[in-house]
């Protein structure tokens, strides 16, 4: 996994944990991939992590856990397989989305160069949209069996088009 600039991008499963969890004064960060358009046009990839965790209870009797409000209005929730041998040519995510795979691998590679592989854990934020020529990027399955993924698609973005949109 390599950017145009030879600097690995690590899978958000590779990038150890900023901590256990266990100190209330010692928030963690999530680490996930992020595919943004620069103002110039041209779609990027890069590491990102997403900060701003506070304690909070689920409800009932349940202790705190760390959790992140997320800000934006959902429009959909997808499940998607994408078959042995799939690849989606050049194109723009079509919405701010979010994208988990569950089961499989799958790849992205940007305009400026950047490729990347994920599998089950590894979580991509997809801002693609207003690249030159609505290029985007491309994007396929890995291996020999599907990839089956989830995505959460937003209404508008949650955040700006920057490398770090969620503090990291």
């Amino acid at each position: 996994m390599i950017d145009r600039d030879e600097t690995p991008i690590e899978s958000p499963t590779e990038v150890p944990s900023s901590n256990d969890g266990t100190d209330e004064r010692t928030p963690p960060e999530l680490p996930f991939l992020h595919m943004w358009a620069d103002v110039s046009g041209l779609s990027r990839l890069n590491s990102s992590s997403m900060s701003g965790f506070g304690l909070q209870s689920v409800g009932g009797g349940a202790a705190p856990q760390w959790m992140r409000p997320f800000p934006g209005t959902v429009t959909a929730v997808t499940f998607a397989v994408l078959p042995v041998g799939w690849t989606g040519e050049w194109h723009e995510s079509p919405h701010p989305q979010w994208v988990i795979p569950l089961r499989g691998r799958w790849f992205i590679e940007t305009m400026d160069g950047g490729r990347v592989e994920m599998g089950p854990g590894d979580l991509h934020f997809g801002q693609d949209q207003g690249t030159t020529d609505e290029r985007g990027h491309r994007s396929g399955q890995v291996g020999d069996e599907p990839c089956h993924q989830m995505i959460i698609q937003f209404s508008e973005s949650p955040a700006g088009q920057t490398p770090h949109p969620f503090g990291g």
